[in-house]
């Protein structure tokens, strides 16, 4: 049966709704960016760019990189982003746009983000590369699937009842990066991280500007947090969706950190843009190897 106009929504180009994309504008490897001026920070390393679109936040490029078409995005914050743009970015490669059905044989993506991050473990200093192992969701956007299958829920008790969650707030969901991307991504200038992603960039991060906080001590129990040598790394706003949603439509995905703030030591990167460069660099040249 024919996906509903109301499910699937296409512009009258034939391109999907919001990221404003036809199926043959895309790459099978693609890089995922917060801000849409990072586009052009990864595609300015390029061979050329045969193709560029803007919709709203969501800016893409697609060319060469020593030869491999690549495909950069930029989502925009937060995981309800994320949302969007993997679903979109699933349909134009699985999905006949035309007839509105589901292809008999499905491709597979690899996705990798490339963003900032905050430390909150003093021993991962300001200007390193954290790679994201695993994510901790503290935003429920998967609990709206059907996503039990791709859930590690023996990580997301025991953060639970070692950090006395608030159960007003989202329960947590935990889930892994692909193990193929990790291993080749990953060297000796990385750190494997477990990450967490948050609802916001204040309070649920535990910045305090006027508001107070539900809890204080929120920060350094995620620091403390230990399951079996797995500790809380870092936070940030997108990557347990990334790695949610890649899990569910069979996609490969990986999270690229660059450390621009340490939140233990209060320290923050004194050339923020030179470490996102050579994040940006170093993750080139390893999809390309």
């Amino acid at each position: 049966m024919p996906i509903k106009a109301s499910e699937l929504i296409l512009n009258p180009d034939g391109s999907v709704y919001h990221l404003n994309l036809r199926p043959e504008q895309i790459a099978n490897t693609i890089i995922v960016v917060g801000d849409q001026d990072r586009v052009s920070r990864v595609t300015q390393h390029f061979d050329n760019v045969e193709f560029t679109t803007q919709k709203r936040e969501f800016r893409t490029s697609t060319g060469t990189y020593k030869g491999k078409r690549i495909t950069v995005i930029s989502t925009g914050i937060g995981t309800d982003n994320i949302d969007i743009v993997f679903n979109e970015l699933d349909a134009l490669v699985n999905i006949d746009l035309e007839k509105r059905e589901i292809k008999s044989e499905l491709t597979s993506l690899d996705i990798i983000r490339i963003g900032t991050s905050g430390s909150i473990q003093k021993e991962i200093p300001i200007n390193s590369f954290v790679v994201s192992e695993y994510a901790v969701g503290f935003d429920s956007l998967l609990h709206f699937y059907d996503s039990e299958h791709v859930q590690n829920f023996e990580i997301s008790e025991a953060l639970k009842q070692q950090t006395n969650w608030f159960d007003k707030k989202s329960d947590p969901y935990v889930v892994k990066c692909s193990e193929r991307l990790l291993k080749t991504i990953t060297s000796t200038k990385t750190v494997n991280g477990f990450t967490a992603t948050n609802v916001g960039f204040y309070g649920p991060q535990g910045r305090v500007l006027r508001l107070a906080l539900q809890d204080n001590d929120l920060n350094d129990k995620l620091a403390a947090f230990n399951y079996n040598g797995k500790t809380v790394t870092n936070l940030e706003m997108e990557t347990s969706a990334i790695y949610g949603i890649s899990n569910l439509l069979g996609h490969h995905a990986l999270s690229m950190n660059a450390i621009i703030a340490n939140r233990a030591t209060g320290e923050f990167s004194e050339n923020p843009k030179k470490i996102v460069e050579d994040l940006i660099i170093y993750t080139l040249n390893k999809i390309v190897d």
